[in-house]
């Protein structure tokens, strides 16, 4: 029995120590982790690349910016009041003086900052339904030229 014992003993201390492993990459510091770095500055910091198959981000607060496409059927937003989309002139304007999108950071403040995926993502996709509302009225404009068109061609 006395052998027994010291046998499972030397097994759960063997498993014990083989568990806790040496992994040189991973660091741990004010309940923060790194991998890849001694100073994670976040819950969990990785300097490196990570690779996989799916990431879901919760909103918390933020607003899907639906309200651009409210704002064109209604006139007004309730989910964003402050949101008006800007006329092609204006946006020409913008984009002439400022070199990036009204409301997307500059390349300079990005390189500076870095990036949130949540904004980042929420920001492209309220471009994305801009595009489409000038592409609407762009359609429309077309429509009354073909309009317009065909009458002199009569």
């Amino acid at each position: 029995m006395k052998n027994i014992l010291l046998i499972v003993l030397t097994l759960v201390s063997i498993s014990c120590v083989a568990q806790r492993g040496n992994y040189k990459n991973i660091s741990e510091k004010n309940g923060k982790i790194g991998i890849g770095t001694n100073n994670p500055d976040e819950l969990l910091t990785v300097k490196g690349k990570i690779h996989t198959q799916e990431v879901l981000v919760d909103l918390n607060g933020a607003v899907a910016p639906d309200y651009v496409f409210e704002w064109y059927a209604e006139g007004t937003s309730t989910l964003k009041p402050t949101y008006q989309l800007l006329s092609l002139a204006a946006l020409e304007e913008f984009v002439t003086k400022h070199k990036h999108l009204p409301n997307v950071p500059s390349a300079s403040t990005l390189e500076k900052e870095g990036l949130s995926l949540k904004e980042m993502n929420l920001l492209l996709l309220e471009k994305v339904e801009e595009l489409t509302l000038y592409t609407l009225q762009q359609q429309k404009e077309l429509e009354v030229l073909k309009e317009k068109l065909s009458e002199l061609e009569e």
